[in-house]
């Protein structure tokens, strides 16, 4: 196992009602801008269950952040911030809303002339303007993690940014919430989760026994609960599982300790900037093709992962770990999730090496675990993906 540190400091606090709690998570005498996305919640009752909680303080509100945030849209929010000298943020909603929070969060103590620098530099936040969340769609794990990620229409990128000044402080999680959203976000939240744990365990054995039992449970459990709540987002049980899965494969336990990739999500986030696929449908579209390239050096953690979570036991390693790849894509598609970018994409042709040229002026020559996927990598990668 290798060393690590840990901490995150957000307080979860999970359940039915729990939103009721939240006057006292917020710093008395607050100025609370309260960022939300499209207006959903104000159809299945939260946005008014949040300003009934939020009575005594002052709101300001900021509505209509899309899935994949962007830039120049949440600058208005930003001025918002420091013309009503705000002190403390409520992110009302999923991923999106709460990355964008975050984008917010370290542009409004941020120094520089143009905020986008945060990503484009990777510049650190160490200290944010302070924000809480409520949970609306389990997915992302954002509500108990540092990082955001943002797009720019302009340069058509899609970038990542972090550091501990990030982390919520304090997040809310109804599972309650799941039964209003529709089929497509749900499928979305489980292939985001699952990927995110694919993420940081399927690289190559490192010692670290408990860590790999952690994720195997959470695939497990995300394998087990997904038929029960596509067909009943009204199944508790089954959501309450499934947003807690979303919440614990991404607030950097499983990550301690081990190796980890991400070249799915690197590659993924440019086929989001490029067509604006869904985020999770981006993930899927290519992790076959990306175990498949790396098999050689993969194919010991595909094989205990067929083993432990998918219960392949007969074969050699080899075998065992192709099962694996299969068994993944075999997942994705059982949620109604296309894996092949031209089901999304009809002059997909070039996306490979637009994306490798994208990779090679920003100087990403060294991606995943070995940091040595390399542009020409990744366009083979993407080709195979077609």
């Amino acid at each position: 196992m290798q060393n690590f540190e840990f901490k995150n400091p957000t307080k979860v606090i999970f359940g039915k009602d729990q939103i009721n709690k939240l006057s006292g998570e917020i710093p008395e005498g607050a100025k609370v801008l309260m960022t939300y996305g499209g207006g959903s919640i104000k159809k299945n009752g939260i946005y008014q269950s949040v300003l009934e909680a939020l009575k005594g303080f002052e709101v300001v509100e900021f509505g209509g952040i899309p899935a994949n945030p962007e830039y120049h849209g949440l600058l208005p929010a930003l001025e918002l911030i420091k013309k009503e000298r705000i002190t403390f943020m409520l992110a009302v909603g999923g991923g999106s809303v709460i990355d964008a929070t975050k984008f917010l969060s370290s542009a409004a103590l941020y120094d520089g002339n143009e905020p986008w620098d945060i990503l484009a530099s990777k510049i650190r936040t160490e200290k944010g303007l302070p924000f809480g969340t409520v949970l609306t769609i389990p997915a992302t794990g954002s509500e108990s993690n540092s990082g955001s990620v943002i797009s720019n229409k302009e340069t058509k990128e899609k970038l990542s940014m972090g550091g501990p000044g990030l982390f919520p402080q304090f997040s809310i999680l109804d599972p309650s919430v799941i039964k209003s959203l529709p089929e497509r976000q749900i499928a979305n939240g489980l292939t985001d989760a699952f990927t995110h744990v694919l993420e940081q365990y399927m690289t190559y054995p490192a010692g670290a026994y408990l860590q790999d039992r952690f994720a195997e449970g959470i695939m497990q459990t995300l394998i087990e609960v997904a038929p029960r709540v596509m067909k009943d987002p009204n199944d508790y049980e089954a959501a309450s599982n499934f947003m807690w899965c979303c919440t614990m494969a991404l607030n950097g336990l499983i990550q301690k300790g081990v190796p980890t990739d991400w070249a799915i999500h690197a590659m993924g986030h440019e086929l989001t900037a490029l067509y604006g696929i869904d985020h999770a449908r981006t993930l899927a579209i290519l992790a076959s093709s990306h175990y498949k390239y790396g098999f050689e050096r993969k194919k010991e953690k595909l094989a205990q992962y067929a083993e432990r979570v998918w219960g392949i036991t007969e074969g050699t390693l080899e075998e065992k770990a192709k099962v694996g790849i299969t068994k993944t894509d075999e997942f994705f598609q059982s949620l109604g999730i296309d894996t092949k970018l031209s089901a999304y994409v009809s002059d997909y042709e070039n996306t490979a090496k637009e994306i490798a040229s994208r990779f090679s002026e920003r100087g990403w020559l060294g991606l995943g675990e070995h940091k040595d996927l390399n542009p020409e990598d990744v366009e083979k990668i993407v080709e195979m993906a077609y």
